[in-house]
Order: structure tokens, then C-alpha cells, then sequence
């Protein structure tokens, strides 16, 4: 059964998600018809790491609800963020070394996005009162 409290928070997950994806090819885009190719795969990898590793963070938080499952709800929740900083370790871990990329945009896009999850929300929130 899925409880009608954690409702809004999977809802703004996904839309933040959402938005991140929208950003992240937007970028890559520009990167590639602005600057060159490389640039623009550069920017689709660096932003695609965080997104990846948000992604799963965001299953990870909302894997459980309910008061009774409060312990499994804190456990997931904890080992969905170290599982998060773990997979953003390894995929920047393998662009760094098996694939030829511009640091520039792979970190200005990844900052981007990280912008985006941290002021992002304010956009979602209702004020309805």
C-alpha cells in the first residue's frame, strides 16, 4: 500500500528530475553547436552523472513510507545518498580515465545541475494557502 504523505515528495522528485534532464540536453546542445562536438558529449556526460546518481538517490529516499516503517525509511534514505556520492565517484572515476573528455564542460554542466537541485525546488512549491 502506498501512503498518500509521500505523494508530493515523489512528485517533486520527478520533477526536478524532469527539469535536470531538460537542462542537461539543453546545455549539451548549446556546448555542441556553439563550441564543437567533444564539448557538447562532454557536457550530456558530466550533467548525465549527476542526474544518474540523483536518480537513484530519489528511488533510494522513496523506497519506503509510513511511520511503522520509520528505521527502513532512515536506512534507505542514508544508503541511498552514499550510494549516490559512490556512483558519482566511480562515473566520474571512468570519464576520467576511459573516455576523452573536456573538463570544462563536464564540470561547469555538472555544477549546473547541482544549482538546479539545490534552487530548483522554490520553482515547484506551492503556495496555495
Amino acid at each position: 500500500m502506498e501512503s498518500t504523505l509521500v505523494q508530493p515528495g515523489r512528485q517533486l522528485a520527478k520533477r526536478l528530475l524532469l527539469l535536470q534532464s531538460g537542462v542537461v540536453i539543453a546545455t549539451a546542445l548549446t556546448a555542441f553547436f556553439a563550441v564543437n562536438v567533444d564539448w557538447g558529449i562532454s557536457a550530456l556526460i558530466g550533467g548525465g552523472i549527476f542526474v544518474i546518481a540523483n536518480t537513484v538517490f530519489a528511488i533510494c529516499a522513496f523506497m519506503f513510507s509510513g511511520a511503522r516503517k520509520a528505521r527502513l525509511v532512515m536506512a534507505s534514505f542514508y544508503g541511498g545518498e552514499v550510494l549516490k556520492i559512490l556512483i558519482t565517484v566511480i562515473l566520474f572515476a571512468i570519464a576520467y580515465l576511459y573516455i576523452g573528455v573536456e573538463l570544462v564542460p563536464l564540470k561547469l554542466t555538472y555544477l549546473l545541475v547541482l544549482g538546479i537541485n539545490i534552487f530548483g525546488p522554490v520553482l515547484f512549491i506551492n503556495n496555495n494557502k
